[in-house]
C-alpha cells in the first residue's frame, strides 16, 4: 500500500477505454473540468492497475521519492506537475506493451478537505500490434488423396482468428479440417501455424485469412494448386510475365539511350552558333571613345575641383 493513501472507498468513478499500438505512447486521460486549480501541497494522486493493484505511479507532497512505483512502469509512466496544477492528472505511458492491456485506476484526494476524493477514473488499455502477412506453403511431394497447407503469422496481437477460404466462392472451409497453433512469443506477441488437410483436387484455390478484431484487420493470401501440386506457392499479384517485364525495361531504356543522343546533339549545335557570334575579331578591342566637355573625369563640375 502507497504511503499516505487513506484507502476510501470510491463512489461514482469515471470509465474511459483507449486503444494504442505496441511500442507506442498513450495518455491515459484523468482530468478535472477546464478552469480547475491545484495546490501540489494539498492534493494525493494514485495510479495503479485496478485488479492487481500494481502502482504505475504517484504524487505526495513533499516527496519526490518514487520507490514504490512497480519495476515494470518505472521510468515509463510520467503525471505533468503544470497540467496537475491546471487540473489534469493524465499519464502519460511510454513504449506499451502486451502486458499494458489492462485497466488503470486514477484516484486524486484533497488534505485539506479530509482526503475526500477529488476525482476517480478508471482507464481501460487495449493494446494492438499487427500480424505478419501470412505465409502460405504446401509440401512437396504431397500424398494422391490429400493436400496439406500450412499458414504462418506472427508478431501480433491481440489473439487472431484463423480462417481458411475457399476463394473460388469466398466460403469457409469447415474448421474441423485445420489444425491451430497459437503462442506467445518471447516479445509477448502472438504467433500462429494452421495446418489444413483437405482432399485432393483437379484445382484448388483457396486462402488464409488471419484475423485481428481489435484493429478490424483481416490479411488475407490465396495458395493456388493445379496439376503440379509440387510447385511453390506465391501471393498472387499483377500476371505480368517475366519476358514481357523484360521486353517493357528494354523499351525504356532504348527511348531514354535516344533522349540523351538528341540532348547532346542540340547542346553541340547552340554551342557552335554562340560561338560564331560572339567572336568580333580585332574590332573587340577597339577603345570606347574617351568623354569630353563637362563629361569628362577631369570635370570640375563633378569633382568640386
Amino acid at each position: 500500500e502507497l504511503p499516505g493513501s487513506p484507502g476510501l472507498r470510491v463512489p461514482d468513478t469515471q470509465e474511459k477505454e483507449v486503444r494504442a499500438m505496441v511500442g507506442s505512447d498513450v495518455e491515459l486521460s484523468c482530468a478535472c473540468p477546464e478552469g480547475s486549480r491545484f495546490d501540489l501541497n494539498d492534493v494525493y494522486v494514485y495510479w495503479q492497475t485496478s485488479e492487481s493493484k500494481t502502482v504505475v505511479t504517484y504524487h505526495i507532497p513533499q516527496n519526490s521519492s518514487l520507490d514504490n512505483v512497480d519495476s515494470h512502469y518505472r521510468n515509463r509512466a510520467l503525471m505533468s506537475p503544470a497540467g496537475m496544477q491546471r487540473g489534469d492528472f493524465s499519464l502519460r505511458l511510454f513504449n506499451v506493451t502486451p502486458q499494458d492491456e489492462q485497466k488503470f485506476h486514477c484516484l486524486v484526494l484533497s488534505q485539506s478537505l479530509g482526503f475526500q476524493e477529488v476525482l476517480s477514473v478508471v482507464v481501460t488499455l487495449h493494446v494492438a500490434a499487427n500480424f505478419s502477412v501470412p505465409v502460405v506453403s504446401t509440401p512437396h511431394n504431397p500424398s494422391q488423396d490429400e493436400l496439406t497447407f500450412t499458414c504462418t503469422s506472427i508478431n501480433g496481437y491481440p489473439r487472431p482468428n484463423v480462417y481458411w477460404i475457399n476463394k473460388t466462392d469466398n466460403s469457409l472451409l469447415d474448421q474441423a479440417l485445420q489444425n491451430d497453433t497459437v503462442f506467445l512469443n518471447t516479445r509477448g506477441l502472438y504467433d500462429v501455424v494452421s495446418v489444413l488437410r483437405i482432399a485432393r483436387t483437379p484445382s484448388l484455390n483457396i486462402g488464409c485469412c488471419i484475423e485481428n478484431v481489435l484493429l478490424r484487420q483481416n490479411l488475407t493470401v490465396g495458395s493456388q494448386t493445379g496439376n503440379n501440386i509440387g510447385e511453390r506457392d506465391k501471393i498472387t499479384e499483377n500476371p505480368v510475365s517475366t519476358r514481357e517485364k523484360t521486353e517493357v525495361t528494354w523499351s525504356v531504356l532504348a527511348v531514354l539511350c535516344l533522349l540523351v543522343a538528341v540532348a547532346v546533339a542540340i547542346g553541340w549545335v547552340c554551342r557552335d552558333r554562340w560561338l560564331r557570334r560572339s567572336y568580333a575579331g580585332v574590332w573587340a578591342v577597339r577603345p570606347e571613345p574617351e568623354l569630353a566637355g563637362e563629361f569628362a573625369m577631369g570635370s570640375s563640375r563633378f569633382w568640386g575641383a
